[in-house]
C-alpha cells in the first residue's frame, strides 16, 4: 500500500487543529487504501530553516535535516491538516516544506484546512504555489472547515464532522490514491 503522511501543520499550544487531524487520521485509516503515518510538526520541532546549503543539493549537515529527509523520502503522498494565518499558510508548514526539495518531488498532496469564514482555503492557495515549485501535485479535492471552533468540543477535544466533511474526505482520499498510483512511475529513481 502507498504510504500517506498526514501532516499536522499547527504547532500552537491548545491548537484547535489537533482534533480535526485526529478525525482525519482515523478517517484515512478506515479508508483502508493507504498505510497512514502521522507527521506532527509540533513533535518534529524543526528549527527555523537556516541550513548552509540549498536543499536541492542534498548536502545535509544537521541531524535534524537528515532525519526529516528520511521521513519525507519514505512517504508517497501527503495530506496537510492546516490552519490559515493572516490569509496565509502556517509558518511551521512553510518551514517544513523549505527544509527539503528532491524528497517532495512527484508526490501528490491534499488539504484538510480550517479557520474562520474561509475554512482555511486562502492559506491553502498560498501553499499550493510552494508545492508546485517543489514538483508536487496538489489535488483539487479537499476538506475545508469554516468556523472550526463551532465544530470542536474543546472539553472533550473532539471534532464533530458533518456529512459534507465525511463525503469530502472520501472524495479526497479516493482521488489522492489515483494520483499516488499515477505518479509512482515518476517517483522511481
Amino acid at each position: 500500500m502507498p504510504r500517506l503522511g498526514i501532516v499536522i501543520a499547527s504547532v500552537r499550544e491548545g491548537r484547535i487543529g489537533l482534533p480535526v487531524a485526529q478525525w482525519f487520521i482515523e478517517r484515512a485509516r478506515r479508508h483502508g487504501r493507504f498505510d497512514v503515518e502521522v507527521v506532527d510538526l509540533k513533535e518534529i520541532d524543526l528549527p527555523l530553516f537556516a541550513e548552509r546549503h540549498h536543499p536541492r543539493l542534498q548536502k545535509y549537515e544537521s541531524e535534524t535535516q537528515k532525519a526529516w529527509s528520511t521521513l519525507v523520502s519514505g512517504l508517497d503522498a501527503f495530506v496537510f491538516v492546516t490552519p490559515e494565518y493572516n490569509y496565509g499558510l502556517s509558518p511551521a508548514l512553510l518551514n517544513a516544506l523549505d527544509y527539503l526539495f528532491v524528497e517532495w518531488h512527484y508526490k501528490p498532496a491534499a488539504f484538510v484546512s480550517y479557520g474562520g469564514i474561509s475554512g482555511g482555503i486562502r492559506g491553502v492557495q498560498m501553499a499550493k504555489q510552494t508545492l508546485t515549485t517543489l514538483k508536487m501535485v496538489p489535488i483539487v479535492e479537499a476538506v475545508a472547515i469554516p468556523f472550526v471552533a463551532q465544530a470542536v468540543d474543546r472539553e472533550a477535544g473532539v471534532f464533530k464532522p458533518t456529512e459534507q466533511h465525511e463525503q469530502s474526505a472520501t472524495a479526497l482520499l479516493d482521488e489522492l490514491l489515483r494520483w499516488t498510483e499515477a505518479l509512482a512511475v515518476l517517483r522511481q529513481k
